[in-house]
């Protein structure tokens, strides 16, 4: 009764659709991410881990025996988990899946924080949420920064994934400031034109680029964008603001220990391997493109709408990572269909009634959401058992704690296929030639290591050949798929019945 609420005080809390939403979400995909095997990349965050839980402050080579000074993967983030792996005895694997529930809250939150800054809309969010999962297209797009509802399964556990979520709330507090009314006029405690809340933005903006310096790129386009759109005044206190958030991110960036974040920005090493982003483009992504005439429509209301202008940034630079042959620009191209599910988004969620043309974009976005789902992303959160049309499945992955059982760690192993390499890493050993290329390690070295592995490797190669190959790299373990010849001088101590690969001893 109106009444009794009168008398306790106060209205009554309703969650907001949002919350509803964001909270079923959280719990099906959390589950998910759980019920599939850590794939991919996992093996080598979870190495990292366990290097920085061996030795926090200087801890070694990813991937091998070797000096880690350098290395990019030792972001705060890295090192936050590295202390949660000292303090709490688990393991990489252990860390690494339970950080996938974590990033997707700050997800979670960072999507509805953006969201609340574009519009009011109660439903808004919703629907970029829904949008953002599952408008990409009918071909499987799974790389790290891509977070649709299948790769969801595979990356939540990646320092992209908590870079992503970090950088809507970036923009979110980029755009409120840069939209305020009276922005001259606000004065902080101190005294000062609002200066420590810019340096708060700023420092955010940092951490992103220390956590994943090519999302950090994509975040920075959001900035100019939110702040080239909405900010209106451009006198002295409001570029003195704007400076000291640019000054902070960089400074903050700057004065971590562990790498030089910016002379990543020289490092062609990974290009190659990027190539692969900009094959098969419109089936991975043309259902986002049915938020193209929302973005019109922002467009045409606005020349300066923020949506419209990060688009336009994004498609720039993915141009220009193609034209130059930097290809690793590709990797923001998720975040590049953000401004297309999102214009959507906030369209869909006027208040009825609609016109006709709204009409038949809401439709066309439902049919493009079934379509993403029956084709693609269906199958991360309806189990095998229960799938009655054969939905596309995630990844599975073979776990090698069978292996790991017998080798030390910071042991090296020889090892060949595709799955033993990306994976034994993240228990603790080490490789003699590590898969990725990482600036820890002269790219020209890591050749020669692989080509060294792949000579051992070879079924013409002599005993005194691999003795010498073992020898140079310490390697006292061989993983081996079916496949390969155990050499002679090799003492199997394990296998595994699921894959058949062989885990023998040398030395």
């Amino acid at each position: 009764m109106r009444g009794a609420t009168a008398l306790c005080g106060g209205r009554v809390w309703r969650p907001t659709p949002y919350q509803v939403f964001g909270f079923l979400f959280f719990l099906v995909i959390s589950l998910a991410y759980w019920a599939v095997p850590l794939c991919c990349d996992a093996g080598q965050h979870a190495a990292v881990v366990e290097r920085l839980k061996a030795n926090l402050l200087h801890p070694r080579h990813p991937m091998a025996d070797l000096p880690g000074a350098g290395s990019p993967y030792y972001s705060p983030y890295a090192v936050s988990q590295g202390a949660f792996a000292r303090l709490s005895g688990l393991g990489g694997w252990e860390v690494v899946r339970l950080a996938g529930p974590l990033n997707l809250l700050v997800l979670l939150t960072g999507i509805g924080r953006f969201v609340r800054v574009l519009t009011p809309r109660p439903w808004a969010p919703v629907l970029a949420l829904g949008a953002m999962t599952l408008l990409w297209g009918t071909e499987r797009a799974w790389w790290s920064g891509y977070l649709s509802l299948m790769s969801m399964t595979g990356n939540l556990g990646y320092p992209s994934a908590c870079a992503i979520g970090l950088t809507f709330w970036a923009w979110a507090l980029t755009g409120a400031r840069a939209r305020r009314e009276g922005l001259v006029r606000y004065v902080g405690p101190s005294g000062l034109p609002g200066l420590a809340g810019y340096a708060g933005i700023g420092a955010l903006y940092g951490l992103i680029l220390l956590v994943h310096p090519i999302t950090a790129v994509a975040a920075v386009l959001g900035a100019v964008a939110f702040v080239a759109g909405w900010q209106r005044e451009w006198r002295s206190p409001v570029v003195l603001r704007w400076g000291v958030a640019a000054g902070t991110a960089a400074l903050a960036a700057w004065s971590w220990p562990y790498f030089d974040v910016f002379a990543l920005a020289a490092d062609d090493s990974v290009d190659w391997m990027h190539r692969r982003l900009y094959e098969q483009l419109f089936g991975q992504f043309w259902l986002a493109l049915l938020g193209l005439p929302a973005l019109w429509l922002r467009w045409r209301n606005s020349r300066r709408d923020p949506l419209v202008l990060l688009f336009a940034l994004d498609c720039l630079l993915v141009a220009f990572g193609w034209v130059s042959g930097h290809y690793t620009y590709g990797r923001i191209l998720g975040l590049t269909l953000v401004p297309l599910q999102f214009a959507l988004a906030v369209e869909l969620a006027a208040p009825r009634p609609w016109g006709r043309a709204r009409r038949a974009l809401g439709g066309a976005a439902a049919a493009g959401a079934c379509v993403g789902f029956l084709t693609v992303q269906g199958g991360a959160v309806v189990p095998r058992v229960l799938d009655p049309v054969g939905l596309e499945q995630p990844s599975l992955w073979p776990s090698y704690a069978w292996a790991a059982r017998h080798v030390g760690k910071g042991e090296v192993v020889i090892s060949d296929g595709h799955f033993a390499p990306r994976s034994i890493p993240g228990y603790g050993p080490n490789l003699a030639a590590p898969i990725w290329p990482d600036p820890a390690l002269d790219e020209r070295e890591r050749e020669r290591r692989l080509a060294d592995v792949h000579a051992y490797l070879s079924p013409t190669s002599t005993r005194a050949e691999r003795t010498a190959v073992a020898r140079r790299y310490h390697a006292h373990w061989l993983l081996l798929t079916r496949w390969k010849r155990v050499p002679e001088e090799a003492v199997i101590v394990a296998w595994s019945p699921e894959t058949g690969e062989v885990l023998a001893r040398i030395g």
